[in-house]
């Protein structure tokens, strides 16, 4: 089937929409997207045929699915000699991992879209890069972890390719960190981690050997694990403080994103708000009613997006409270609505990219 409006959408600069253009293109992609996961996933279609659900109307009408339904069911819209590439999930030990199935066109769409928001907020040149994790989670590249894909996913904007930590420990490679900073002195670097990874065992790994590093103009991205920071009594404000004045890092952006809508990357701008891009937007929703709230009203978050082609993830109830702060008005210039993550809501799984690993392998 054509899929006109994802194409336009797709192609739009990640952050010029305003809201009735992305309404009108971001709403007319999901519709396809719907129709397409009905017809060539059954089990989606089983679904919708159950809710009796229409063709939406718009983004808030799109049919959504819990988040948590990635665990119980293999769900793809595609045949299987068409599977290019499945990620899992992270999450506690003994529970079942979302298993995520990747076409060609679909990781395409994921690389190109990632690619438009990184660079957004690192520029386009490729900038020696510190990876604060061990080379062993992203060795098995045809079967990927949340965290070894995202870095795998992060590593095409950087050159020079260093891991901050040891395979065996989890400790600080001082050798390969000091060789990094001396060949690279002086100049920004771009760092990727995720972030108790990054907190547990790199900066608070510097804090105790009282190390400093000195890395002008640099950049650091990092994603997942909030909830152990939030019980050791790290803040956000905390974390980039310690990040700034021990490692040197300028610029600290966090993300929100999950592997089961790959692509759909939420990014932290210098006010501290997450950006929803222009294929992508996020909505907060009543618990009790499934309302859509305004903005400044606590719910439950659900994203929705353009990429997913594969599997019917493009429209997602997660198991994440939050509040919008605005749309189209953020300091920043960059158009779409603005969030903030609040946590996970009671008795959800807690999960992450960084929250499960082990000292070898992701």
């Amino acid at each position: 089937m054509s899929m006109d409006a994802r194409d336009a959408v797709l192609a739009a600069h990640p952050f010029a929409l305003d809201a009735a253009e992305k309404g009108r293109l971001l709403g007319a992609a999901l519709v396809e997207l719907t129709a397409h996961h009905a017809a060539n996933c059954p089990e989606y279609g089983r679904i919708l045929a159950a809710e009796r659900a229409g063709v939406p109307a718009g983004i808030s009408d799109v049919p959504f699915l819990p988040v948590r339904l990635f665990k119980e069911l293999a769900l793809k819209s595609i045949p299987d000699d068409q599977i290019f590439k499945t990620l899992t999930s992270s999450g506690t030990t003994g529970q079942v991992p979302s298993r995520i199935f990747l076409d060609t066109a679909t990781a395409q769409a994921q690389s190109r879209a990632l690619a438009a928001i990184t660079t957004n907020f690192i520029g386009k040149d490729r900038r020696p890069m510190l990876i604060i994790d061990h080379p062993g989670v992203v060795r098995d590249r045809t079967s990927f972890s949340a965290r070894g894909a995202g870095i795998l996913g992060m590593m095409t904007y950087g050159r020079a390719h260093t891991y901050a930590l040891n395979d065996e420990d989890m400790g600080l490679n001082l050798d390969a960190i000091r060789a990094f900073a001396e060949t690279h002195a002086g100049k920004p670097i771009f760092a990727f981690g995720f972030t108790f990874m990054v907190w547990k065992y790199f900066l608070s790994a510097l804090q105790a050997a009282d190390i400093t590093l000195d890395f002008p103009g640099s950049v650091l991205i990092h994603s997942g694990g909030w909830k152990k920071l939030e019980d050791e009594a790290v803040s956000n404000d905390h974390f980039k403080s310690v990040a700034r004045h021990r490692a040197g890092f300028e610029f600290v952006h966090n993300f929100y994103g999950m592997v089961e809508q790959v692509g759909s990357v939420f990014m932290e701008c210098e006010h501290g708000r997450l950006h929803a891009p222009g294929f992508a937007d996020v909505l907060v929703r009543d618990p009790l009613d499934w309302r859509v709230l305004p903005v400044g009203a606590e719910g439950i978050i659900q994203v929705v997006s353009a990429i997913p082609l594969s599997y019917p993830g493009h429209s997602l109830l997660t198991e994440d409270r939050g509040v919008l702060t605005g749309e189209d008005d953020c300091p920043c210039g960059r158009r779409g609505k603005t969030f903030r993550v609040l946590g996970r809501i009671p008795a959800a799984e807690m999960r992450g990219c960084s929250d499960t690993h082990t000292s070898r392998a992701a």
